[in-house]
């Protein structure tokens, strides 16, 4: 399937209010794309997945990244010591110590720094490119039935990694990426401070490898259990 015929049967099945987010990462070995616009100020990821659910289409290079906690898990900046330390996480006030903070880096998901040199968001109908991986933000209810797509064919159950911060970037798109799993978070201090995700929104992130098995399993829950829960 093209990216636009799942986009819209993503759409459709789901009844996604926002546009599904591919998300690519750009290696220091690799073209950065010419035909993507760069945001004119620093943007955070978490910011780029907003507006391009929104329909826009950007390029952000590592200079670029306005969020250095994002944009060093994400292989574009080098992680200041004092985020390493846990020292600017907790003077937020999310931490009753450094080094509960710390842990929190420690124990993160991240790229090898500076192995990236940019990020690409765009709607997934009007992206040319295969997405590392696919970002929908909606309600509960909405994203829950990617829990039994992902089941579908082997069963089991589907684990969530998440923390306090991070949301976007380690949540809906490192972990996908390197378990090849889904995986959901409920948001994060920095993104419910600086985007306009709602208070009733998640997030998840599917690989971009299993996308259409995951729309072709979601095909066949529409024809019962969907409908049924849905009382449609």
């Amino acid at each position: 399937m093209e990216n636009k015929e799942i986009s819209d049967k993503l759409k459709e099945i789901l009844q996604l209010r926002y546009e599904p987010v591919a998300v690519k990462l750009v290696k220091k070995s690799e073209d950065i794309p010419a035909d993507f616009n760069q945001p004119e100020k620093k943007t955070r990821h978490c910011q780029s997945i907003m507006k391009a659910r929104a329909s826009e289409c950007l390029v952000i290079p590592a200079d670029k990244h306005a969020c250095v906690v994002g944009g060093s898990s994400l292989g574009l900046l080098e992680t200041p010591d004092n985020v390493r330390s846990g020292e600017f996480h907790s003077k937020i006030g999310m931490f009753d110590t450094p080094e509960a903070a710390a842990k929190m880096i420690e124990e993160r998901a991240e790229f090898e720094e500076c192995s990236m040199q940019a990020t690409v968001v765009c709607p997934l109908e009007k992206a040319d490119f295969k997405p590392d991986v696919v970002v929908l933000i909606d309600l509960p209810e909405t994203l829950y039935w990617i829990v039994p797509a992902f089941t579908f064919e082997k069963g089991g159950r589907v684990t969530l990694s998440t923390a306090p911060f991070q949301a976007t970037c380690v949540d809906s798109t490192i972990i996908p990426i390197q378990t090849g799993d889904v995986n959901f978070s409920m948001g994060c201090f920095g993104c419910r401070r600086t985007t306009d995700i709602g208070r009733n929104e998640m997030l998840v992130g599917i690989p971009g490898p299993i996308l259409e098995n995951i729309v072709e399993h979601l095909e066949k829950l529409y024809e019962k259990p969907i409908k049924k829960a849905r009382g449609l």
